[in-house]
């Protein structure tokens, strides 16, 4: 049996697993600025489009717990290496995509491959380093999220107006064939006794029939969310999905009741401060990708800027994020996640109604610099969002239920990013279609936002604890 890699081999470990990762969250926010150019290219509908950024949340959410259960089984080792070769091999057919289909079809095959990658590479980094080492492992991890939500945007950029948007998926190749070569050495050298399951009492078992249950419920809410932009809210085809989505779900819990190893014990979301937290991360998260998508639409639509310019643009609302989530977790510290919540939603309903503003007016460089302003105050009202619902979900649960609850953090992440561009592209659908240049529903969609954002901020109010936070150390991506 290997011994422990050596502190010098422990960090290229984490330097390898932190480009994967990295790659992972660049994939949401990538697309962001490429997919007015992907619509036109590929004469893809407003629908169409919708569902690129959301098949690959959807997938990366709805099976992120179960990928988490199968490195428990299988082994973290294994299950990198064969999420990295999925999400490479998706993100080669993603940028060979020749219609909606077959797109579509990458997206969610690059979903599937993230829910068994970052999970099982946590689990390493978790089980490799130790002491005040593991901590600064899991905090350089932690910032690949906001580090990879801001480089997506730019990079995006970039590549789009460079050699064209199939190389934000074609950029990922070259780099995850190069991760399947070098990780095994030093994968080889992590024992199997430091498997984050090793000693867990629990059955190791998978529940492959909750996992396509909550995400077939997911995909119905989403489907019917995205008919309502054509069909209306009360219209059957957006009606009967959301109430299919509502039936899944009910028999997803009592799925999850009677399992002896269910992939989430539902009494865990009776919790006030679990319950909380994974709403709040829901809405902001949803917030978030939301104002990219529409932000990236308005900018080139509307306004006619190049991809580039888009992306340089969109780099102070994302950068903000990073910004907000850094004071949000200093302020957290020193007085609690309830008054950081609210103070911190406010700030994005104020952002988001200012971008609600700036879209209303006749349209000019004043306007886009105002619609940038706007979203980035919003941003960093989110960033701090995002601080309070982790630490809200997991201040407050033992520690061997910490990997469990983090896990359900990071699948409303995921989930709020795939439902919050769905409501959005039907609230603007209108100014979403191909050609047309009305501003009318970008208003309307950054105005709901704000009013989502008050409404979150009044729910942290009364249901966030107060006090200061117990913090735990496993972080989201």
């Amino acid at each position: 049996m290997s011994a422990n890699p050596s502190a010098a081999g422990r960090w290229r470990l984490l330097a390898l697993l932190g480009v994967a990762q990295f790659m992972l969250v660049l994939d949401v926010t990538v697309v962001a600025v490429a997919l007015p150019d992907i619509g036109a290219d590929l004469s893809l509908s407003r629908t169409a489009l919708t569902w690129v950024v959301s098949a690959y949340t959807l997938m990366f959410g709805g099976l992120l717990l179960l990928g988490g259960r199968l490195a428990d089984l299988l082994g973290a080792r294994r299950t990198v290496l064969a999420g990295l070769t999925l999400f490479t091999a998706a993100s080669l057919v993603s940028g060979l995509a020749w219609n909606a289909e077959s797109l579509i079809g990458g997206r969610i095959v690059q979903g599937v491959g993230a829910a068994l990658l970052s999970p099982a590479a946590l689990s390493i980094v978790a089980t490799t380093f130790h002491g005040t080492e593991r901590n600064r492992a899991l905090g350089v991890w932690a910032a690949l999220g906001g580090a990879g939500s801001a480089a997506g945007v730019l990079v995006g950029g970039l590549l789009t107006a460079g050699p064209g948007w199939s190389w934000i998926f074609y950029v990922n190749v070259p780099v995850g064939i190069v991760l399947v070569v070098l990780l095994p050495r030093l994968l080889a050298t992590v024992r199997p006794g430091d498997d984050p399951a090793h000693g867990d009492p629990r059955p190791r078992r998978l529940d492959v029939p909750g996992a396509v249950l909550v995400t077939a419920a997911t995909a119905a809410l989403i489907y019917g969310l995205v008919n309502a932009g054509d069909d209306g809210w009360t219209g059957s085809s957006t009606v009967l999905p959301v109430l299919a989505a509502a039936v899944l779900y009910v028999l997803f819990v009592l799925l999850q009741l009677r399992l002896r190893a269910p992939l989430v014990d539902p009494r865990l979301l009776t919790r006030r401060p679990v319950l909380t937290g994974v709403l709040l991360m829901l809405v902001a998260t949803g917030l978030l990708i939301s104002s990219f998508f529409l932000g990236s639409f308005y900018l080139q639509h509307v306004r006619g800027h190049g991809a580039l310019v888009t992306g340089l643009l969109f780099l102070p609302v994302a950068v903000a994020v990073a910004a907000g989530a850094h004071v949000g977790g200093q302020a957290v510290g020193r007085v609690g996640p309830r008054l950081v919540a609210a103070v911190a939603l406010t700030i994005a309903a104020g952002g988001l109604a200012l971008a609600a503003v700036a879209t209303a007016r006749d349209g000019g460089d004043v306007d886009t610099a105002l619609l940038v302003t706007g979203m980035s105050i919003a941003t960093a009202g989110l960033g701090g969002g995002f601080v309070t619902a982790t630490t809200t979900a997991l201040a407050h649960v033992d520690h061997h239920e910490a990997g469990l609850t983090s896990g359900l953090v990071n699948t409303f992440h995921e989930f709020g990013a795939a439902l919050g561009v769905a409501l959005a592209s039907s609230i603007a659908a209108a100014d979403l279609a191909p050609g047309t240049t009305g501003t009318d529903g970008f208003t309307g969609a950054f105005a709901a936002g704000a009013g989502a954002a008050v409404v979150a901020g009044v729910v942290a109010w009364l249901l966030v604890p107060a006090g200061k936070p117990a913090m735990r150390s496993m972080p989201v991506h």
